[in-house]
């Protein structure tokens, strides 16, 4: 269970009467698949971890595959959502080329829990103690990307607002964020932070590159209160993603690259950090989400039911994929190269409607 006291000093905040939703989620898998870019393919390109309802599997067909109803457990703590939710993962590079998987590590008030995520629902800024603002939940089928994988420098990146990293020297470090891996060591460890678009298009579910149906907000940010741009014109949650990767076995200085450069990629062989990207695949049980956006509460809920952090760490999937993915290895699992020194790729296309100016939220848990 989250722990509200630590949460409430943390913020700043004291009155329970927002329309906001935090909540840990344990680990369900950690495989090579990608049901959103790469379904049905076993295994996929790289590498996830991804937390949940146990109805992951190498494909999920919108039209078929009903979260809710194919899942009998999720990781996460509100037992009525079998959303799947999944992010790269984080490998150590030692100087003499080899590689380990970096852990997870839970943050404070959710202990005991095996690796995973914590999620926000927000309806407004985290710092905005009133959380008035009227949001639509996303319908079922509903599934989108942020981020992009093949980015590899700070003007690419700045075409996804606010997918940051921050540099945790304790465990209420929230700034500041920056849009690259860090360059020194992490007392505690690098916190990976993903918030999504908060505007949809109001018609589609999906996209053919599960990013144009959704938007940053027209002018300023979500934060901000910014406008949604009349091409999507829906406020819809913002979802943020916090992963603590615990860096601390991989302190010393002998190990890092020579050049004195940062040692840490992501499972798709970024070194730089400007690739981060999560996928998220909608699972609310019925109207619960829309009713939890709607009660004006407070981290948790009366509207939702909550598990122990007991059961949210049965729950999991099967190994589809039977590689090594731990250990001191050879190569990055799929043997992706670990793009240290290669120049950046070709810019993609991405759904924007406003400056490309990153605005970082000081004010977050």
């Amino acid at each position: 269970m989250v722990k509200l006291a630590f949460f409430t000093v943390a913020c700043g905040l004291t009155a329970p009467t927002n329309a906001l939703l935090r909540f840990g989620c344990s680990q369900l898998t950690v495989q090579r698949l990608d049901p959103l870019v790469n379904p049905g393919e076993t295994p996929s390109t790289h590498l996830h971890q991804i937390i949940g309802g146990n109805s992951f599997q190498p494909s999920m067909e919108p039209s078929t595959h009903d979260l809710p109803t194919l899942s009998n457990c999720t990781t996460c703590g509100f037992t009525e959502d079998f959303s799947n939710y999944w992010t790269a993962v984080l490998y150590f590079r030692a100087r003499n080329g080899t590689f380990k998987r970096v852990p997870q590590l839970a943050q404070a008030g959710m202990e005991g829990t095996n690796g995973g995520m914590v999620v926000y629902y927000m309806s407004d800024a985290l710092f905005d103690t009133k959380q008035l603002s009227n949001v639509t939940a996303f319908k079922p089928g509903f599934r989108m990307l942020v981020g992009e994988v093949a980015y590899r420098d700070r003007d690419q990146a700045r075409d996804f607002r606010q997918l940051t990293y921050t540099c945790m020297e304790s465990q209420m470090s929230r700034a500041p964020e920056t849009m690259h891996f860090p360059k020194t060591p992490c007392r505690l460890g690098i916190m990976a932070n993903h918030r999504f678009p908060t505007c949809w298009d109001g018609v589609n579910v999906d996209s053919p590159n599960h990013r144009d149906h959704v938007a940053y907000p027209e002018e300023g940010t979500f934060e901000s209160g910014g406008r949604c741009p009349d091409t999507h014109p829906v406020r819809i949650p913002q979802i943020l993603l916090e992963t603590v990767w615990d860096t601390r076995q991989f302190q010393n200085m002998d190990e890092w690259p020579e050049d004195g450069s940062q040692p840490f990629v992501w499972s798709s062989g970024d070194a730089t950090g400007f690739s981060h990207h999560a996928d998220y695949l909608f699972g609310w049980e019925g109207d619960s989400l829309q009713r939890a956006m709607d009660a004006h509460s407070y981290v948790l809920t009366p509207t939702l039911k909550t598990q122990s952090i007991a059961e949210q760490n049965k729950c999991q999937v099967r190994d589809y994929v039977g590689e090594e993915i731990d250990g001191w290895l050879d190569a990055l699992p799929g043997g992706m190269q670990s793009a240290f020194n290669l120049t950046s790729p070709r810019r993609t296309s991405v759904s924007k409607s406003s400056p490309v100016i990153i605005q970082l939220n000081i004010f977050r848990i």
